[in-house]
């Protein structure tokens, strides 16, 4: 029998295709997972809900699909996990809060459906910084998530679960969002590949939000090849989501292999540097070096106006989660963790005309974005985050959220597709996230270029010491 050990730290593209041959079945790649789950989850902290039962009924389902000849496609009875922000029906759905502990949607959220009819296996629903409001992981009610590669560390934040589910080998590839950061900075501290796609081009339908113009939901995988099937499946419009942009669904795995020759690239250094660790920046330097060893043509540029768009980007995330937030903070406000609350309670306190300025704002980024930054240029290159993961305990006395979207906020105000893909380790054997950013509706360019590095930097990333 093919053992968990032979299984959970393929990548989903490899899993999917020995699926598809019938070298192992959809249950037996389930089982193998939960049984997994079942031992590291109480270490980790990756999963608020397992959902054991049905993700085996599902994983069932398929086999017999597949036997009578009728294959979905690559994510036909994959694992998958899901943000516990992300609404799956009959299944609890807390978004990481005490207030939402018994909240059960009727109904999916249009990117699990888009899973299910893809034929993936939900197989449970991943922790979260409470509300999503906080980039470390660290949460009140539901406990820590715990990084695999130092379980005294962060995972960073929001989708914090997703990220370390991913790199231990709990699912294949999971669902995040990302309104700050929450997408990059964990994919960043856990090793692991992110992408957050341009806004609009993934439906929130069925999300419960942040801050409704700056959320994006896109996965997190093993490796850019994973992420970019994907995206692929959850991709598309939705017709009653006025979030939800009627723009055409390309296959990003197409050109994954056309590397980098010719690629224009930016690299912001005062602004990417200046505020970055040393051995964040050393890995980081060395990684875009790399990319010009590969046929890219990389040049140092000035951005002073990011330092604009990430002050803005503030103004409208602590708004726009104060608004959807009120009623909890009048009826409720005991049961939001503190320092949740205190944000909650400064958006609250924001005077109009700050919101004003800062969605105004936001309006012209995405007007004009990618002439201001791009210029020239078909992507920018800079760290995820600007350190890797503190430790747990260090943050009940300084807690680093605020810097840890100090390179990633002003991709969301833009609304500019961006991934986190891992660059390396420091000398403490800590992940470091390489980010690169590409114009609106160019995730082509933007996975192309992260896939190159991967496949060919010859820095992929061991698997972490869990087992």
């Amino acid at each position: 029998m093919t053992t968990a050990t032979d299984l959970h730290y393929l990548p989903l593209y490899e899993i999917a295709e020995r699926i598809e041959r019938k070298d192992v079945s959809a249950s037996e790649v389930t089982a193998a997972l939960l049984e997994r789950i079942e031992r590291l989850n109480p270490k980790l902290n990756a999963y608020i809900t397992v959902m054991a039962e049905s993700a085996l009924a599902e994983a069932r389902a398929a086999d017999d699909e597949i036997a009578a000849g009728n294959y979905r496609g690559p994510l036909h009875g994959v694992p998958i996990g899901v943000k516990d922000l992300c609404a799956t029906k009959g299944v609890r759905t807390t978004a990481g809060s005490k207030i939402l502990a018994d909240n059960v949607p009727d109904e999916d959220a249009s990117v699990v459906r888009r899973l299910r009819e893809a034929g993936a296996v939900i197989i449970g629903k991943t922790h979260l910084h409470e509300f999503a409001l906080g980039a470390t992981g660290v949460n009140d009610h539901y406990g820590p998530a715990r990084n695999a590669w130092d379980t005294d560390r962060i995972t960073g934040g929001s989708s914090s679960g997703s990220a370390t589910a991913v790199a231990a080998g709990l699912c294949y590839a999971a669902l995040g969002s990302d309104t700050g950061c929450s997408i990059r900075t964990p994919s960043s501290l856990c090793g692991v590949a992110g992408i957050k796609p341009t806004y609009g081009r993934v439906s929130l339908n069925g999300v419960i939000p942040l801050s409704t113009s700056l959320d994006h939901v896109g996965p997190m995988a093993r490796t850019v090849r994973d992420c970019a099937l994907v995206l692929n499946a959850i991709a598309g419009h939705e017709p009653d989501d006025p979030t939800s942009a009627d723009v055409p669904v390309e296959d990003w795995t197409a050109d994954l292999d056309a590397g980098l020759a010719g690629l224009r690239i930016g690299v912001p250094v005062s602004y990417a540097y200046g505020q970055s660790a040393e051995d964040t920046t050393k890995l980081v330097k060395a990684a875009i070096a790399k990319l010009a060893d590969l046929g890219a043509v990389a040049r140092e540029i000035e951005l002073p106006i990011l330092q604009h768009y990430w002050m803005a980007a503030s103004q409208v995330l602590l708004a726009e989660a104060a608004a959807y937030h009120k009623q909890h903070m009048e009826e409720r406000a005991d049961d939001i963790g503190e320092i949740v609350r205190q944000r909650l309670q400064a958006g609250l306190d924001m005077k109009a005309t700050d919101y004003i300025h800062g969605a105004n704002v936001r309006d012209q980024a995405r007007r004009d974005a990618d002439d201001v930054l791009l210029d020239g240029l078909d992507l920018l290159a800079m760290p995820s985050t600007v350190s890797t993961a503190v430790t747990i305990d260090s943050v009940t006395t300084d807690d680093p959220t605020l810097g840890l979207t100090l390179l990633a906020g002003m991709f969301n105000l833009t609304g500019q597709p961006a991934i986190s893909v891992p660059c390396g380790l420091t000398d403490e054997r800590l992940p470091v996230g390489l980010q690169l950013i590409g114009k609106r509706w160019d995730e082509r360019t933007v996975l192309r270029a992260a896939h190159a590095y991967e496949t060919k930097s010859g820095t992929r990333l061991p698997p972490p010491p869990i087992d």
